[in-house]
C-alpha cells in the first residue's frame, strides 16, 4: 500500500506491507537508526518516537495506522545548529545516559513529560516530583543508571526551562 508520513519535518512517500511496523519503516526504510529495537513487545521503550506530538512505542504501531501523521524521531529533536535540547543537556550533565541504548527512547518519552510539566507550571502547578517522574519512566527500561541520574536530569531540565521562561539564568 502507498503511504505518506511527515518524518522529522520532511514528507516521505513509500510503499509498505500491511503488517509493517513503524519502527521497521523508520530504521530499515528511512535509515533513522536512533530509534532502537529492544524487546519487540512494547515493554522496554527503546523504540519510543513522537506521533503527532505524543510519545508512542513504534514497535507496537503499524506503519499504515500512522499514515498522514507527523513522526519525530531522536534525529529530529536537536536544536537548530545541532545543539542539544534542554532535556538532552540536562541528562548529559547529570550522567543520565550511561551506555546510551535506552537514551533515544527516554528522550522522546521524557520530552513529552517535560512539555507537560512546563504547561502545568505555567498554569501554577508545582514542578514534577520524583515519584511523578519515575511513574512516567515505567515504560522505559534502563539497565545502567538506576534512574537516579535520569530523574535528576528531568528535574534540572524543568528548572532550567522555568528559569528561562521567567527570565532568570540557570
Amino acid at each position: 500500500m502507498d503511504l505518506s508520513l511527515n518524518v522529522n519535518g520532511r514528507p516521505e512517500q513509500f510503499s509498505a506491507r500491511p503488517n509493517e511496523l513503524l519502527v521497521e519503516r523508520l530504521r530499515d526504510g528511512l535509515g533513522l537508526t536512533g530509534t532502537k529495537v529492544g524487546c519487540d513487545t512494547g515493554q522496554c521503550g527503546s523504540c519510543v518516537v513522537r506521533l503527532d506530538g505524543r510519545s508512542v512505542k513504534s514497535c507496537l504501531v503499524l506503519t499504515a495506522s500512522a499514515a498522514g501523521s507527523r513522526v519525530t524521531t531522536i534525529e529530529g529533536v536537536t536544536e537548530r545548529g545541532g545543539e542539544l535540547t534542554g532535556l538532552q543537556e540536562a541528562l548529559r550533565q547529570e550522567h543520565g545516559t550511561q551506555c546510551g541504548f535506552c537514551t533515544p527512547g527516554m528522550v522522546m518519552a521524557l520530552g513529552e513529560f517535560v512539555e507537560t510539566a512546563l504547561t502545568d507550571d505555567a498554569a501554577g502547578r508545582e514542578a514534577p516530583t520524583e515519584p511523578e517522574i519515575r511513574e512516567w519512566l515505567t515504560g522505559n527500561l534502563c539497565r545502567c543508571t538506576g534512574y537516579h541520574s535520569v530523574v535528576r536530569g528531568v528535574q534540572r531540565a524543568c528548572a532550567a526551562a522555568r528559569d528561562a521562561a521567567s527570565g532568570r539564568e540557570e
